[in-house]
């Protein structure tokens, strides 16, 4: 009996220890891929304000990844506490990469339903700074969350191009954030607001402080 508590206290250990949820200024090589890419020339944050964290998550294939975020230094604790809890009720994130993996292309990294967060960037079809410029805003799950805009002349925008399947917010969509949401739950309770609450555009993926 007390072989079997001795493998059983080492398994939960083993487990725990497995687990990884750090945030650390931004190592060289970290900021070396990021060059030209998610960190731009003239950028207006400096690398002394974000954080590179690496974040414990279950995919969509029920097994366990360490992700990569780069983020401002005024949200990584909560990022980083946020995802611990989104890791124990197994919360799935399907991928957690740096959008530099996309040559920092918002577009391809939706598509490929990557949850990311720093990049310098303006908002699409606008001049104005993103939060992701900021470090401030992260996307989740952005394939099945996707950003709805209806224009005047009664078109549709979705983004990603591909998640169109997923603009009807009416039916029951796999990985959907709505208000029932842990992720949704999470993100609010520690100070961010929703892109699913805005009244025009509507951002499902889009959590910002």
């Amino acid at each position: 009996m007390r072989h079997i508590i001795g493998i059983l206290f080492w398994l939960t250990a083993f487990t725990a220890s497995a687990q990884t949820f750090t945030v650390d200024t931004i190592p060289d090589s970290v900021f070396k891929r990021m060059q030209g890419k998610s960190y731009k020339s003239g950028c207006t944050v400096s690398r002394s304000e974000l954080r590179y964290l690496r974040l414990s998550h279950v995919g969509y294939d029920g097994k366990e990844h360490v992700g990569e975020l780069v983020c401002n230094k005024q949200i990584a604790n909560d990022v980083k506490e946020i995802f611990q809890e989104l890791y124990k009720n197994r919360y799935p994130i399907e991928r957690m990469q740096l959008v530099d993996d996309y040559d920092a292309d918002d577009e391809r990294s939706m598509q490929a339903n990557n949850t990311s967060c720093f990049n310098d960037r303006s908002i699409a079809g606008s001049k104005k700074l993103s939060k992701h410029a900021l470090g401030l805003a992260i996307d989740i799950n952005p394939l099945y969350n996707p950003c709805i805009k209806h224009r005047k002349d009664g078109t549709l925008i979705v983004q990603p191009a591909t998640a169109r399947r997923y603009a009807d917010r009416s039916r029951k969509q796999p990985y959907a954030i709505d208000r029932t949401d842990l992720c949704y739950r999470l993100f609010v309770s520690h100070g961010f607001t929703w892109g699913g609450a805005w009244r025009s555009t509507k951002d499902y993926q889009h959590f910002q402080r």
